[in-house]
């Protein structure tokens, strides 16, 4: 089976969802204890970790500062009915459910749970678990977005098993954070840390409710930082051994100071369990998230209007970069603030703001960071020269990303670029809104291994347009051995470097 990115909850279904919501718990419903107890005075950050035997840590004290900070999430969610036909049990096939029935615990349709076996109702109420941490006294808790994602109530239940109905003041999904509001002053609430001084190999401890079983804590070290997944352009995870399981998404992640430098979020996993490999998001990227969360209710991001790509060594060659670093726009949208700023197709975007863009990754998340309106500062290396462009923000929906340039190991030497085609009919040229191109109509050689294929239209080669065959021809003949192809394909746009010989 490949192993698959998956949240760190888990439907209760016959398959492993990657977007799935947080733990089901069929029937079981949450207690709900008398909210009188007396509020735990708030967390301080701990000392450094003691020494246990045979010199290993002892998270013992750690634990025993800021677990009370550290809350379980019941999520009620009413949800349609699976597509069992009648007489079958949706749930049947399902090993998490076999071990819940050993306890008597019954699946979400069966007898006595509603809609029993023998008909379908149209929608069925379902339980799930996930974690959280309180971050004020006042009573605001941070989870993961994909924990509360459709809930119809939300309950939050401290470690003195007091429990409070939570309002959902907002989520991010690109971020996976959200933001919860519980009626309670004098709560114990964490000290957060600074993710970005965290080092690779150090200690960290996870608190959390794994499979709903709830105060579970669990340690190892940081593996990895600023890991990219695929899809998510916003958060450079802080990749882990920690054990995290369904139930720990949203809880945090800790340092042996006791602060908070991550939540917990993703694993990846051929069973949907613990493999060895988990994910937090950095706590200062939550930070963002939540302050915006709190002020508006929603998060706002900064929009430029293009598509961009990363660079590989072979298109940094091409462009007169010394190294593959920067994003390198593929393409400008008609009337975008990239546009009305004068950024242009082929510019490798360097610094914003003169903050560095180390790959095409970063931009994302940088621009992201700026609120709408805002004006940036853009360092950009264009025809072999650092220059700078001013761009007023737009608010955004969505930016497209192109994938890296592919892969061209082996390639055998060519002295010709294997290329067939066509121009493009005026007709298709006024269509795509350029001068003129090449259709691709077949690739071999270094065509195919650069990643031509039928059906590509090369719009430019080194940031010259085509606008005709015959161009096309001169500007490849003098273009060398080296060069990078601006090429249509489908809505999107991308460069291809291409080694002749």
């Amino acid at each position: 089976m490949k192993p698959v990115l998956v949240k760190s909850t888990l439907a209760f279904s016959a398959v492993v969802l990657a977007l799935s919501g947080c733990l089901q718990e069929g029937a079981i419903s949450p207690s709900h204890a008398a909210n009188t107890a007396t509020p735990a005075a708030p967390v301080q950050a701990s000392g450094p970790v003691s020494q246990g035997r045979y010199g290993l840590p002892d998270f013992s004290a750690l634990v025993e500062q800021v677990g009370p900070a550290v809350v379980n999430i019941s999520v009620t969610q009413k949800v349609a009915r699976g597509g069992a036909t009648s007489g079958e049990d949706p749930f049947a096939d399902d090993p998490f459910y076999d071990f819940l029935r050993r306890f008597g615990i019954p699946a979400p349709g069966t007898p006595g749970n509603g809609g029993g076996r023998g008909g379908r109702a149209p929608e069925q109420i379902q339980q799930g678990v996930g974690s959280g941490f309180i971050v004020s006294a006042d009573g605001y808790v941070l989870t993961n977005a994909h924990v509360v994602d459709g809930a119809t109530e939300v309950t939050v239940k401290l470690t003195d098993k007091r429990d409070f109905k939570a309002k959902v003041v907002g989520s991010d999904k690109r971020t996976d954070v959200a933001l919860l509001k519980i009626d309670a002053t004098g709560l114990p609430f964490v000290k957060t840390g600074d993710a970005e001084r965290s080092k690779v190999g150090e200690w960290v401890v996870a608190m959390g409710s794994p499979f709903g079983f709830e105060n579970t804590v669990t340690a190892g070290i940081i593996s990895a930082k600023a890991r990219r997944l695929p899809d998510e352009n916003y958060v450079p995870f802080i990749q882990t051994d920690v054990a995290i399981n369904p139930g720990n998404s949203g809880g945090p992640l800790f340092n042996l100071a006791g602060e908070v430098i991550g939540i917990n979020s993703q694993i990846y996993s051929r069973s949907g369990g613990f493999m060895g490999i988990s994910f937090a998001i950095p706590i200062d990227v939550a930070l963002k998230v939540k302050d915006q969360l709190q002020k508006y209710g929603k998060v706002s991001r900064g929009r430029l209007g293009v598509t961009i790509q990363g660079l590989d060594p072979e298109l940094a060659q091409n462009f007169g970069l010394d190294k593959p670093s920067g994003a390198l726009v593929a393409n400008v949208e008609a009337g975008s603030p990239a546009e009305k700023g004068g950024l242009q197709t082929g510019d490798v975007v360097i610094a914003v703001n003169g903050q560095k863009v180390d790959s095409s990754a970063d931009l994302p998340r940088i621009i992201g960071e700026q609120k709408p309106g805002t004006t940036v500062r853009l360092s950009v290396w264009r025809d072999r020269k650092n220059r700078e462009v001013n761009v007023v923000l737009g608010e955004q929906t969505a930016e497209k990303t192109l994938a890296a340039s592919p892969d061209r190991k082996g390639e055998s030497p060519s002295a010709k670029l294997g290329l067939t085609g066509r121009a493009l009919s005026a007709q298709e040229a006024s269509r795509l809104g350029v001068p003129g191109g090449i259709v691709v109509e077949g690739a071999s050689g270094p065509a195919a291994k650069a990643g031509l294929q039928g059906g590509d239209v090369i719009l430019g080669i080194n940031n010259q347009a085509i606008t005709s065959v015959e161009q096309f021809r001169k500007l490849l003949d003098a273009a060398g051995n080296r060069f990078a192809l601006l090429v249509q394909r489908g809505s999107g746009r991308i460069f291809m470097a291409v080694r002749l010989g």
